[in-house]
């Protein structure tokens, strides 16, 4: 599958994740969405499974990084991430969470030794500095001395794991498991983990929602977890992870988007800035240097004769 395909997808949908994270946040606990959440996705991912039949059977040591899988990409970073929508705005949680840009240019290169191209580093700072801009009003505004300061930290310790939940997705690739194996195991023992952490506290599976809460819990289900983490986790196969995971930076553009169709977001100076510095540091971290050296070089009359 073509690569900015997968690419554009994935932007689309886990952007629009952050509004539709908000209809969850509330009537229910978290932990009990996020078990919804994920039963419904291991139950869509394993109906798939039992129609094509792909090998499903691991190793004792691969079911161990299926569940570190479990626990990096379809668990502990998502409760994080909900418990920090519960004191951060959705802007707020997005640009920490947008941080993990860095944190999987770092993993990748103390993980598997890769190094990274110079460039990577530039298209970073660009990127996150625009998204520093974008949001500087909710910055300048935030109070990290109250219950601002504790999502922000919940949000950038789910960066965090989800990271290393990236590096486990690298290391299943890398020993040539498929990524619709690796997700349909990693999101079943998610929903076992969960399950169990509610049915051993005194959480209960709470029913009593209205129907935003169940269309927001579907949406992120099919869309936000099976279909979006299989083209992501194909990225991160295609790509590597440090270009891969620079689609992290764009969503908090299909954020904004969002918000101003549907919550007469106001655009101003820093909002343009935003997107000019997040747009230019996508492209150079996607552009080869052997080609941005090309555009940059003069060329000569004798170099344009055919």
């Amino acid at each position: 599958m073509n690569n900015a395909f997968l690419y554009t997808i994935t932007v689309l949908i886990w952007g629009s994740t952050w509004l539709a994270i908000e209809f969850q946040l509330g009537t229910v606990d978290e932990v009990v969405s996020l078990f919804y959440r994920f039963a419904i996705s291991a139950a869509c991912m394993w109906c798939y499974v039992l129609i094509k039949r792909p090998p499903m059977r691991y190793s004792l040591t691969d079911h161990g990084f299926f569940m570190l899988l479990a626990l990096g990409n379809f668990g502990l970073n998502y409760l994080f991430l909900y418990w920090a929508q519960g004191s951060l705005t959705s802007a707020m949680a997005s640009i920490a969470f947008s941080l993990l840009l860095v944190a999987n240019i770092v993993n990748t290169r103390l993980f598997f030794a890769k190094p990274i191209a110079g460039r990577i580093y530039i298209g970073a700072a660009l990127g996150l500095g625009g998204i520093v801009s974008l949001f500087w009003q909710d910055l300048r505004s935030a109070d990290l001395s109250s219950d601002a300061f504790i999502g922000l930290l919940l949000a950038l310790a789910g960066m965090f794991i989800a990271s290393l939940g990236n590096m486990v997705s690298v290391r299943n690739s890398n020993r040539q498991i498929g990524v619709l194996q690796g997700n349909a195991w990693g999101m079943l023992y998610s929903a076992l983990f969960l399950g169990g952490y509610v049915a051993l506290s005194p959480l209960h599976f709470s029913i009593e929602a209205d129907a935003q809460y169940w269309g927001s819990l579907l949406y992120l289900s099919v869309f936000g977890t099976v279909i979006a983490f299989a083209c992501y986790f194909h990225l991160l196969k295609n790509i590597g992870p440090e270009k891969a995971s620079y689609l992290i930076v764009l969503f908090p553009l299909v954020a904004v988007t969002l918000s101003t169709w549907f919550e007469g977001f106001v655009w101003q100076l820093n909002t343009f800035i935003g997107f000019s510095l997040v747009l230019i540091g996508n492209a150079i971290v996607l552009t080869p240097y052997q080609r941005i050296r090309a555009w940059l070089s003069p060329t000569t009359p004798s170099q344009a004769r055919p």
